[in-house]
């Protein structure tokens, strides 16, 4: 379930405990980081989804931006945050309580810091990543580092990285790269356009961008196509549909409420 949450994420979606810190040598110089030039999301923004499972609602997840008064050497940062749960009436299956946290460059939109506290029917697990982005480094918080490329993220900051894309000139299986790093490990992901479409959900119909997240097949897909994302065709950028076909049922995560956008968003009345 881990892969999948991560491919939600990152194409499409914990209770702070300790706070992960950045600590820099005396003297330690920042290296020059290019500035990501967006107008996809702003501080305020909030949105909320509802995930099906078959015919059931069986959980949401709540993404949001908020400022931050945590700096890097003088440099803003953004707090992102990432919450899931599952609504009460299916908590007798599978109950889980997920909060994801990450501190981004307000500038150049990779992560700082980046906090996981996850409850996944009974399995627990609290991770704290501090992002030496100056080095290419990463401090998995229990005293090992890793080499990691530029721009490298984390679980929730892609999600909005992937948002900074221009997907306006893009071409039919045309694919973008996000690095995220993961469970002490890297994972180069990919998403695949497919073009544009008009969607339906609840809350009406939506122009989108259509797109296939390139996953590992064998485990949750059987085929890597299984997963389709739906992104709004505007300047938003924002996660309207996803759809998932799993070996055993299917899983849907759709946009069911939206405050603090930075645009007006593609609905179609």
């Amino acid at each position: 379930m881990k892969k999948l949450a991560l491919t939600l994420f990152a194409a499409g979606f914990i209770l702070i405990g300790k706070s992960a810190a950045i600590f820099f040598e005396d003297g330690e110089k920042m290296k020059p980081f290019k500035k990501v030039e967006q107008k996809a999301f702003k501080p305020g923004e909030k949105l909320r989804y509802r995930m099906t499972y078959g015919i059931f609602d069986a959980g949401e997840a709540i993404l949001r931006v908020d400022l931050s008064d945590k700096k890097v050497k003088g440099r803003k940062l953004w707090r992102v945050q990432g919450t899931g749960k599952t609504i009460s009436a299916f908590e007798w299956f599978y109950k889980v309580n997920d909060r994801y946290e990450s501190y981004m460059d307000s500038e150049g939109m990779f992560p700082w810091m980046f906090v996981r506290r996850i409850n996944e029917g009974g399995y627990k697990l609290n991770q704290d990543y501090t992002f030496f982005q100056h080095q290419n480094k990463v401090d998995n918080g229990e005293g090992k580092k890793f080499d990691t490329p530029d721009l490298v993220q984390d679980m929730i900051s892609a999600f909005y990285y992937a948002r900074t894309f221009d997907f306006s000139k893009a071409k039919m299986d045309e694919r973008f790269l996000v690095n995220i790093f993961m469970d002490d490990e890297l994972y180069p992901t990919e998403i695949k356009y497919k073009g544009k479409e008009v969607v339906k959900i609840r809350k009406g119909k939506f122009l989108c961008h259509k797109f296939a997240p390139v996953v590992q097949e064998g485990r949750v897909f059987t085929s890597e196509e299984d997963l389709t994302v739906y992104i709004s065709a505007d300047e938003n950028k924002i996660p309207v549909l996803a759809k998932a076909k799993l070996q055993v049922g299917s899983m849907k995560m759709h946009l069911v409420e939206w405050e603090g956008l930075a645009n007006k968003l593609a609905k179609i009345d």
